[in-house]
């Protein structure tokens, strides 16, 4: 299994059975990430909404909102619709369950009884993407810091260039103070950095 143990992520086990609650964690276990517990599609959405996670198992058959309306709910929440969500259902669903889950933005079904190593195989490829995604926000981000940065050094030699000039210092006057508005707008994207004159 390739897990992080260094940076766990967070799964969200939906169930309104204790006992099926406990069989997941015994399960999930071995992967060593911080498991969370919810007995209802409300306390699910409550969770959703306080943390982030890397999937979702829902059991479909709940009282009150069942796994069909939890899922669609997550769905059209922005904070939460690209969350993998494995429905977790009986054999008696079938084809019609698949139907609607697939329809609702499910990623994944699991049959009951749980196949252990199914599961943990399951569970992991979505940790393992949930990690990759990050890892390319990150980067995307430090790549976007790093050119901005570059950028507003450039345009700060050329303002001083162009102030510097004696020559046609009406139209270089004109133009370093554009330039130095750009430099105040990309100063604004740049974390702890504000533009300067």
């Amino acid at each position: 299994m390739n897990t992080n143990l260094a940076n766990p992520c967070s799964i969200l086990i939906v169930d309104d059975m204790e006992e099926n609650l406990i069989a997941f964690e015994a399960v999930l276990g071995p992967l060593h990430q911080h498991l969370v517990r919810a007995r209802s599609g409300e306390q699910a959405l409550k969770a959703m909404l306080r943390q982030e996670f890397a999937v979702v198992l829902l059991d479909v058959r709940m009282p009150g909102m069942d796994g069909f309306e939890t899922a669609a709910n997550i769905k059209r929440l922005d904070q939460t619709k690209d969350v993998p969500i494995i429905l977790v259902t009986g054999t008696e669903g079938g084809a019609d369950y698949a139907y609607r889950g697939y329809a609702i933005g499910a990623a994944d079904f699991i049959a009951k009884p749980v196949d252990p190593w199914v599961l943990r195989t399951k569970v992991t490829v979505f940790l393992d993407l949930h990690r990759k995604n990050r890892q390319l926000a990150m980067r995307a981000t430090g790549t976007d810091t790093d050119r901005l940065t570059e950028i507003a050094q450039q345009l700060t030699e050329i303002k001083l260039l162009l102030r510097n000039r004696p020559e046609a210092e009406a139209d270089t006057a004109a133009l370093a103070d554009r330039v130095a508005e750009v430099e105040r707008a990309v100063g604004t994207l740049l974390p702890d950095r504000t533009g300067t004159e």
